[in-house]
């Protein structure tokens, strides 16, 4: 018996595994095809079922498909033997894993499936095995040898489920037109999500909601006063015209510097419009908030209002906003 780890048996693994994986590009024909349109198709949502290893790799695949546009849900066979079918429905599709085809516990679902009226897809290493025999489409890699000395350990049969699970997710991830903007909304915590995340998901100030917003035809106290009523006031008050579209902000640092130049004056009854900033920065709303971050930046301001598309004010996005998210326009002017 040694201690050293041996390095050769970790090439070994990695060249079997690798190249078992390269072949099955090949392999790719019309059960493949048949598969993804089932998923496609899927007016429910996809069932990835299987236990141990293949149970683990299911779960992943699952995931995969839930993040690209499928929804999806893992469900153990054994769980499901006792109460869990109940998650099974006519308009769902299940992908059954198990390398032999022959797996107990799979085998055991496998008339309860289909009894729910739910499509199956066998992902299998034998065609010709009660699972193939019995799957509505059945999508083989084939024999394979485990890279384990004994043979024993899945290896290279897991290894062909995730690929052939990944190539299959990706697919139908592409019949669905599914682009980054819709992986945006499935990954607000990842750093894509945060990139591509919208002004309007971002924005914690709504009109309607905590928006202070007031005509700018009042005089400063009355605009002042206007906004006050708002529930939650962010620092900055936003006026408008008789029609509604954004004229001009006041924000705080305004007022104070106002303040400051005519100390002893009734500033309150000058007319808003006078003491606003007028056409200030703004951003339509639909746009990326990265693309907001790169403004508030450029500009050196806190706060930027969010316009409709006639440019009525529906919100501000603002630095605490925008915390985490890296702009678009890095490195540009």
């Amino acid at each position: 018996m040694t201690t050293e780890p041996d390095l050769e048996l970790a090439r070994r693994t990695l060249r079997m595994e690798g190249g078992v994986v390269t072949g099955l590009a090949d392999a790719v024909g019309e059960p493949f095809a048949e598969a993804a349109r089932l998923l496609f198709a899927c007016s429910g949502k996809a069932i990835l079922t299987g236990i141990g290893k293949a149970g683990i790799v299911g779960r992943k695949i699952s995931a995969t498909l839930a993040s690209t546009g499928t929804p999806s849900i893992f469900l153990h066979p054994v769980e499901a033997l006792h109460g869990d079918l109940g998650r099974v429905q006519r308009d769902d599709v299940a992908v059954a894993l198990s390398h032999s085809g022959q797996t107990e516990e799979i085998v055991r679902l496998l008339d309860h499936i289909k009894g729910r009226g739910a499509k199956l897809i066998a992902l299998t290493g034998t065609a010709d095995s009660p699972l193939g025999r019995h799957a509505d489409c059945a999508v083989c890699y084939g024999p394979v040898e485990e890279a384990c000395p004994m043979g024993l350990a899945p290896t290279v049969s897991t290894t062909c489920m995730l690929a052939v699970g990944d190539a299959l997710a990706l697919t139908v991830m592409k019949m669905r037109s599914f682009g980054p903007e819709h992986f945006a909304v499935f990954h607000p915590g990842g750093s894509l999500g945060r990139q591509l995340l919208k002004v309007e998901d971002a924005m914690t100030s709504r009109r309607g909601d905590h928006l202070a917003v007031a005509s700018d035809r009042l005089t400063l106290g009355e605009a002042l006063r206007a906004g006050e009523a708002a529930p939650r006031r962010t620092g900055a008050l936003l006026l408008v015209n008789e029609n509604g579209r954004l004229s001009g902000i006041l924000t705080d640092a305004d007022l104070r510097r106002l303040l400051l130049r005519h100390p002893n004056e009734d500033v309150l009854g000058r007319p808003v419009a006078d003491c606003m900033t007028c056409h200030p920065k703004h951003i339509r709303r639909g746009e990326l908030a990265s693309e907001a971050l790169a403004v508030l930046n450029k500009h050196r301001i806190d706060e930027l209002p969010v316009v409709d598309e006639d440019g009525r004010p529906v919100g501000v996005i603002d630095v605490q906003d925008l915390l985490g998210i890296k702009t678009v326009t890095d490195g540009q002017d």
